[in-house]
């Protein structure tokens, strides 16, 4: 079967296919969230700069799925457009997780002792590799969507199929990543995993890795041999209105800035705040339930780092909850926003939702101290059932303002057909303000991109230092999290003007987590 361009839709089967990459992508997205930032603290980078390795995220979604985008949507290569940097991408994860996974054992061959905590040769490569991962992840998304695009052809409803079959994989992804990542005994699939260098935990991590890699691979071949598409001739032409909303270069984004009405800047500034919000949660959300919640430490005695692997394990739970509650959450997002007044009002609610979760951080945070203070410092075991309980029951809570599908990375934002296929509540309300103000959606969109990325870098520089500045642990960062999360749903339910067509949420609400 060949198919290509803006043709007629093609087989279900075909964008089954291609969805199920997906659930490679986001199997290791999961893992990135749940164990990278413990992980790299076991390495000797010290809490407060942990966060820095982030940065490489909302710079690729930022340069990276653009760019790929537009090479993608001119490549006259004879296997197609899309194929060629799809398959490029899993090659590329193969390598970065390579590098991630290994990252001891290499640092250790080449000169890392075992005796000194911090390894900076195992950083050097982990680093490497974290940062190709995540070039390589959105390598993979934007041309997995086109191609699913391309799939639908012209028919809408088809768009939403796909739409919907790629976030049914993502869900899978999410579970099934943050499953692997909660299981203490993994690494028994895969002995040779354990050696000098690589301890059990990081045996563990190693294990997921590979298991995530031959997933991937697996699903990327069969889709890549078995779904075709026809070449782009050589004149690189395009059909009307294809290919041209991914290019949004900054002088059109600057052009752009200019001409925003009054509720865009509004819509900009809700929406950077929700991230400032969300971002440092989604941080060290693993490291809160390993040092605050359990009491363990990254590089204290084998007890404390016993308990921290348990926490961090318990953390990685949580996210499986947390994506569990967040698609069944999804399928209400409709007649909850026609009962309360639009999906503006939708909004302000889950970030009220959100803030309080934030905020529940710290009295979980205090209840577990609590109970170690009254247990004696020379008992280290795991809390109590009620508040490993409670931990839980935030991560659940999460879930609902994160059904509404908030993450850049799980979308190729400059699509044309992102606009009829609206993933989430800021992109949605964009289109929208942007149709009634009679402006161009795609660099609209591009600019809501950038109040979306912009405050991943803010809080990837300034959360380990305003933690530090605090005593440490992850609670100030929640804690600011929460504020702001306050004050983006006051300003999204009385300052943002209420849409003249209020836009369907039944056509996508993301099924993904993570960052």
């Amino acid at each position: 079967m060949e198919t290509g361009g803006n043709g007629p839709p093609k087989p279900i089967w075909n964008i089954v296919m291609v969805s199920a990459i997906a659930a490679g992508i986001q199997f290791g997205w999961a893992l990135q969230l749940s164990l990278l930032t413990p992980y790299v603290q076991t390495l000797g980078v010290p809490h407060v700069w942990a966060a820095f390795i982030w940065l490489c995220g909302p710079i690729s979604g930022l340069l990276v799925q653009p760019i790929v985008g537009y090479f993608s949507d001119h490549c006259t290569s004879r296997i197609g457009r899309r194929r060629p940097f799809i398959a490029a991408g899993a090659c590329l994860v193969a390598v970065a997780v390579f590098f991630v996974g290994f990252a001891k054992d290499i640092g250790h061959r080449a000169g890392d002792s075992l005796d000194n905590p911090t390894k900076p040769r195992a950083v050097a490569v982990f680093v490497t590799g974290f940062w190709i991962l995540d070039v390589a992840n959105n390598m993979l998304q934007g041309p997995c969507r086109a191609f699913l695009a391309d799939l639908s052809g012209s028919d809408h409803k088809r768009m939403r199929i796909a739409n919907g079959w790629f976030s049914f994989f993502m869900a899978i992804g999410n579970v099934l990543g943050y499953a692997a990542g909660s299981y203490s005994n993994l690494y028994e699939l895969l002995p040779f995993t354990t050696t000098t260098a690589c301890d059990v935990y990081c045996a563990n991590l190693k294990t997921c890795f590979i298991i995530d890699i031959v997933f991937l691979l697996s699903v990327t071949i069969t889709a890549i041999t078995t779904v075709k598409e026809t070449p782009l001739k050589s004149n690189g032409s395009l059909d009307e209105g294809e290919g041209g909303s991914s290019e949004p270069f900054i002088g059109e984004i600057v052009t752009a800035f200019k001409t925003l009405k009054k509720p865009m800047w509004i819509l900009l500034l809700v929406t950077c705040l929700n991230w400032i919000a969300w971002f440092p949660f989604l941080l060290y959300d693993t490291d809160w339930v390993g040092v605050e919640v359990f009491g363990g430490k990254v590089n204290g005695s084998s007890s404390e780092q016993k308990l921290y692997d348990d926490g961090v394990r318990a953390g990685a739970l949580g996210l499986m909850i947390n994506s569990i509650v967040l698609a069944f959450t999804s399928l209400g997002l409709e007649p909850v926003s026609r009962l309360i007044g639009g999906v503006k009002n939708l909004w302000g609610v889950v970030n009220f939702i959100l803030a309080a979760g934030l905020a529940g951080t710290v009295w979980i945070t205090k209840v577990a101290e609590a109970w170690r203070a009254k247990q004696g410092p020379q008992i280290l075991t795991s809390p109590p059932t009620n508040v490993k309980s409670f931990a839980l029951a935030v991560f659940g809570l999460l879930g609902i303002p994160l059904s509404l599908g908030l993450d850049l990375k799980i979308m190729n934002k400059f699509d044309v057909w992102l606009m009829q296929v609206t993933f989430s509540i800021p992109f949605a309300l964009a289109s929208i303000y942007c149709a009634d103000a009679g402006g161009g959606q795609g660099l609209s969109l591009g600019v809501l991109n950038l109040s979306i990325v912009i405050p991943q870098m803010f809080v990837s520089v300034i959360s380990g230092p305003l933690d530090a500045a605090f005593g440490g642990g992850n609670l100030p960062a929640f804690v600011l999290g929460s504020i702001v999360a306050a004050i983006s749903a006051l300003l999204a339910i009385f300052a943002l003007p209420h849409p003249k067509n209020q836009l369907s949420l039944n056509s996508g609400a993301v099924v993904g987590g993570g960052h």
